[in-house]
């Protein structure tokens, strides 16, 4: 048969083989990710309290030396967590809001003096609050708030059996109030900044908006990459006015994607607080895409086009994974480089962290994408032949 004197055909099952290793590696961040150094800040504002032949008793600076001790790892590796101490709650709030941690956990001011009550006669139990910041990222957060929970829950462990032998000590006798005070001797109160709410697909809408976005800008480059390769230009000027063309014509297609993604997103009940603000960012991002993809098109030919079907299929795993449960080679060497993130990084701010549409870190560096994409499409006019010229190389 014909088929088998093909040299294609016996190629086939090699061909294959390398198809599946390809894109099998997209499958290694999603295996087992861990984390290490997921960022938390803490913060103490124990004023301390006075005890009778005990001095000056400060419980907070006592559980930041445990959380100190417990985060350091034994085995040399890298610990799960990273504690970063601040001096305010009003500068973790901050540091929360810039995405710098996924979590806090906060020791009130009255924090010793509750905790001291809680040998007499009028119980108070003191109260630690846990606070969590959901819109960074799902996996961070819910991470961090269960490594914060699990942690208040082993102090109250450490309390309760201190008072227990406390009690012991006195005779054991224990009223009612105290009774019920050593259920929970440390209360926890978990609070949600920049939540992601109920209509965001588990907060995860940025980076489900990615992939039809990123196929629409591949889409648009293609079409009309395809439909300039057909037109014979007789100059360079003919065939630099084209490239003005293709860019303006990018920037139309970017529009209608960027408005008509969110209209679909917010037809189909995804939470979208600011629809122009978001519409002009997506709008942004697929021209940004489109003037990149159609930058390695005029250098490359339609030959380019698999570069960035890999890196939807390489970049989508990473997208909806904190850097800090990444390997190290994805997040020092893959994840920097992915323009697809700033997309996503921009649209957690709008959807989750109350900011506007403005030139923000994710809006400069898209905008930089699409400069420099201009610049190599419009340079890759040197490689344009003229009839006259390609008459002479024929003769």
């Amino acid at each position: 048969m014909k088929l088998f004197k093909s040299k294609l055909a016996f190629l086939s099952p090699i061909i294959v083989l390398v198809v599946v290793l390809v894109f099998g590696l997209t499958l290694i961040p999603s295996v087992q990710p861990t984390p290490k150094n997921l960022p938390i800040v803490f913060v103490n504002e124990d004023q301390g309290v006075d005890i009778p032949n005990q001095g000056k008793v400060n419980m907070g600076k006592t559980i930041a030396d445990m959380i100190q001790k417990t985060s350091q790892s034994t085995s040399g590796e890298e610990p799960a967590v990273k504690f970063i101490s601040v001096s305010s709650y009003q500068e973790a709030k901050k540091g929360l809001d810039h995405r710098d941690y996924y979590a806090a956990l906060v020791i009130p001011k009255d924090f010793s003096s509750k905790q001291a009550s809680l040998r007499g006669p009028k119980p108070i139990s003191p109260e630690i609050e846990i606070v969590v910041n959901q819109g960074i990222n799902t996996a961070g957060s819910t991470m961090a708030g269960t490594v914060l929970n699990g942690m208040v829950d082993q102090i109250n462990t450490n309390v309760r059996t201190q008072l227990l032998k406390a009690f012991e000590v006195q005779g054991g006798t224990v009223t009612t109030k105290q009774a019920a005070a050593l259920v929970s001797p440390i209360t926890k109160k978990v609070i949600n900044v920049n939540e992601t709410g109920t209509n965001s697909m588990n907060g995860n809408a940025p980076v489900s908006l990615f992939q039809p976005l990123w196929m629409a800008s591949i889409a648009g480059a293609v079409i009309i990459f395809l439909t300039l390769s057909k037109v014979r230009f007789a100059t360079r000027k003919e065939k630099f006015s084209a490239l003005i063309a293709q860019v303006l014509m990018g920037a139309v297609i970017a529009l209608v994607a960027g408005f008509g993604l969110t209209w679909m997103a917010d037809a189909i009940g995804v939470h979208i607080s600011q629809f122009g603000d978001t519409a002009l960012f997506l709008s942004l991002a697929c021209y940004s895409f489109f003037l990149m993809i159609s930058a390695v098109l005029s250098w490359t030919g339609i030959k380019g086009v698999p570069i960035f079907v890999i890196m939807l299929f390489f970049g989508a795993p990473l997208l909806a994974m904190a850097p800090e449960f990444m390997s190290p080679f994805y997040r020092d060497w893959i994840n920097p480089w992915l323009p697809i993130r700033f997309l996503v990084e921009g649209l957690r701010d709008l959807f989750f962290f109350g900011k506007n549409f403005s030139w923000n870190h994710p809006t400069s560096v898209l905008t930089w994408i699409g400069v420099g994409s201009i610049v190599l499409i419009f340079a890759s006019v040197v490689k344009f032949r003229s009839r006259q010229e390609e008459k002479s190389a024929a003769m």
